[in-house]
Formats: structure tokens, C-alpha cells, sequence
């Protein structure tokens, strides 16, 4: 028997939850309700369990709603992970926001995250992808409920796995600590006035023979997937803030437009997230031929919300109010801490290896080239070099 909402069985989510009393391990309901063919499994072992304590006395199996999260500590308020069965968790006032702004109708939430499982179901049965309604709904909200594009975010998400392999394999928060220790990139602890959580990025830490670019990618990619768990970030999007201090020749010119398409195809077409602002600061007069290497492969309306800053704080501070920067950047939101965050993603190596350690999701899936990257086309590298030689005459007369 199905539930009418979300279309999983009861016999799941019974055998679900008894899992989780038993084990208390959300992710054994997280790998059952993303990869249903590990259920039979599950289920075998629980009833071993419970056969070799048929002496003991039975205890009682909630099937209640999923247990609340554990409170933040003061002054830690990065969202924690969803619950495994979906719930709204919007304030009235979100509710509204996302009626206005990305077409979301609360009465009609749950019977559109069935029609766009019914076409991953049909159109690509093959495709070994979550369909839990928690999961789906970050590409309605991100492509505002128009079901056919939703589907194209969902196929490019998994799609871009496989094109970039350096990045893709093995992603865990363990295998980018030393970008994490490096500094290269943080969330400031409090969003900003629209609700909007800030990314902070300082490319000026890194050096070209301190590791692969790849990693610093890698970094950036589970910042954003732990970023988009919260329904408040798919709502209000986040804001980047770039600080290229210390960013000299090598490390512009190190990524090369081939990478920098690639990093800018995942953002815009392939990653259910809204990137409402981008604000750099500190530029050098180098960042002109870093962003001449950009630009191109940036769609108008995300170019148009690059904001430069220079040195100029309180520029930045008409963007960003000073409530919410650390004292670096001339707020008062105390010293920037870069240990908080670290924190955050390391004790999130178990919901990432569930997420991302399995075998290929495209695997029997057949696509079209097209796919691979919204607008790429064979042969594209060849072209991102020829292109990459103009550009550097651009980097050093800038430099």
C-alpha cells in the first residue's frame, strides 16, 4: 500500500522507523529511502535483530514523526539535516515568499513533488536517484516549479558527476579537510537580513603547488549541498562573498576557462541552489582578466548580480550589513571564525558517504550529449584552450 502523498510504501516507512528505534542510525532510512533496492536487506537484518532478543521484553516501536533535532550551542546556527520523512519547516512568512517568488503553492506542494517523481519514473527509470520529497523539492524551488526544467537540474545534477570525475569521486568532508585547514573558504555564522546565508571565499590562500584546484571544487560543492539541506536556503538562495586578497598570476591563471566553464555550468545549470549576489572585494587589477575568463560563460542575469568592491568597505556594507561580517571585513560579528564551519561538514561524513559514495546513479542511463553540460559541445575543450591562450596576454598586461 502507497501513501498518497509521496508515493512510498508503508511497509517502508514502518520497517523505516523500526530500523531507526532499533539502530538509531537516520541513515539507514536515509539508504533506504534513496536507494530502495538496499530495503530488502534492511528489513532482513532487522528481523534477525529482533529474533535473537525474542527472550527479552518487546519494546515499543515508535512510528510517530521523526525525532527533533539536538538544539544548536549558543551562537551556532547552521542548519542542521532535514528529517527523513518530509515535514515543512517554513515560517508563515517564508510561505508567502516562496508563493510569490517561486510559484509554490502549499496545497499543491506534495502533488507536485509526484508529478516530477512520475517523470523521473518514467522517463528515466534506470536513473538510480533520490525521490524523497524532501530531495525533489530543491529543484522545483530552484527552477520555480516548472516541472520540466526541475527534471533538467535533476538530470544535470547527476550528469555533471560523471563529466567531472576529479571532483566527483569519493567526495566526502575528510577528503578536502586540508582546504578546510587552509582557510580557503568558511559560512559566516549569521545570514544576512533577507535570511540568506554567506559563503565566504578567499582564493588568495591558495597556491597552485599547495594542491589540485579540484580540491578547493570539491570544497565548495559539500559547502553548498549541506548549504541547500534547510527548505529556509532554497527559499532565500545565499550570497558569495569573495575575498581575492593575496590573488596573484598563478593562481588566475591556473584553473584555465576550461575549469572555469565547468565550476560555472555547475553553479548556474547543474545545482539546485539561488546565487542571489556575488560580492568581491580586495580585487586586484589581475581580477579583470580573471573575470574577462568568467564573464562568457555567465548567463545575464547572474552577471548582472557581480558586485565589485574593491577596498571599499562601505561599499560592501550597502550589500552586507555590518550586523553580520566579522571584523575583517569592518563588521561587528567578532573575529572570523573558520572552525565552525570545518566542524560542521567533518561531522557530516556519514550522510555524505550515503550520498555520494555509491555506485554510478547514471549508470544503464542513456542521455543525450547535450546533457552533458547545459550548451557544451564536442570538442568545447579544444576551443576553452584556444581561448585560454587570448586570455593570457589579458592576465599579465593586467597584472
Amino acid at each position: 500500500m502507497s501513501c498518497g502523498n509521496c508515493g512510498i510504501s508503508h511497509v517502508v516507512l514502518l520497517s523505516c522507523n523500526a530500523l531507526q528505534s532499533r539502530f538509531s542510525c537516520t541513515t539507514t532510512i536515509s539508504a533506504v529511502l534513496f536507494y530502495p533496492d538496499m530495503y530488502l536487506v534492511f528489513v532482513y537484518i532487522l528481523v534477525a535483530k529482533m529474533m535473537s532478543e525474542e527472550s527479552a521484553p518487546m519494546r515499543h516501536i515508535d512510528l510517530g514523526s521523526p525525532p527533533a533535532l539536538e538544539p544548536p550551542a549558543a551562537g551556532y546556527r547552521f542548519p542542521g539535516p532535514p528529517p527523513p520523512i518530509y515535514s515543512c519547516t517554513l515560517t508563515p512568512e517564508l510561505v508567502a515568499k516562496a508563493r510569490e517568488e517561486l510559484q509554490e503553492k502549499p496545497e499543491w506542494r506534495l502533488r507536485d513533488v509526484q508529478a516530477l517523481r512520475d517523470m523521473v519514473l518514467k522517463e528515466q527509470p534506470n536513473l538510480r536517484t533520490r525521490l524523497d520529497d524532501t530531495f525533489l523539492l530543491r529543484f522545483l524551488r530552484a527552477r520555480k516549479f516548472d516541472y520540466d526544467r526541475a527534471m533538467q537540474l535533476l538530470l544535470n545534477y547527476h550528469t555533471s558527476r560523471r563529466a567531472w570525475p576529479e571532483v566527483f569521486q569519493d567526495l566526502k568532508p575528510s577528503t578536502i579537510k586540508h582546504v578546510l585547514d587552509l582557510g580557503f573558504l568558511t559560512v559566516l555564522p549569521h545570514p544576512d537580513p533577507n535570511g540568506r546565508y554567506i559563503l565566504c571565499l578567499r582564493p588568495g590562500k591558495w597556491k597552485a603547488n599547495d594542491y589540485p584546484f579540484e580540491d578547493n571544487i570539491r570544497a565548495i560543492y559539500l559547502t553548498l549541498e549541506k548549504l541547500i539541506q534547510p527548505e529556509e536556503t532554497q527559499v532565500n538562495g545565499i550570497v558569495i562573498l569573495a575575498d581575492y586578497t593575496g590573488v596573484g598570476l598563478s593562481q588566475a591563471s591556473n584553473p584555465g576557462p576550461f575549469l572555469a566553464k565547468k565550476v560555472v555550468s555547475i553553479l548556474q545549470d547543474s545545482f539546485p541552489i539561488r546565487i542571489k549576489a556575488v560580492n568581491i572585494i580586495n580585487e586586484p587589477r589581475i581580477f579583470k582578466g580573471i573575470f574577462a575568463i568568467i564573464k562568457p560563460f555567465l548567463k545575464e542575469k547572474m552577471a548582472e548580480r557581480y558586485v565589485l568592491h574593491g577596498s571599499d568597505l562601505r561599499s560592501l556594507h550597502r550589500n552586507i550589513p555590518r550586523s553580520v561580517l566579522p571584523d575583517e571585513y569592518g563588521g561587528v560579528a567578532g573575529h572570523l571564525d573558520m572552525s565552525a564551519w570545518s566542524k560542521t561538514l567533518l561531522d557530516s561524513e556519514e550522510e555524505f558517504i550515503v550520498e555520494f559514495c555509491q555506485p554510478d546513479p547514471l549508470e544503464g542511463v542513456v542521455l543525450p550529449n547535450s546533457m552533458l553540460f547545459e550548451g557544451q559541445q564536442p570538442g568545447g575543450a579544444a576551443q576553452d584552450d584556444d581561448t585560454f591562450r587570448g586570455l593570457r596576454s589579458q592576465l599579465y598586461y593586467c597584472y
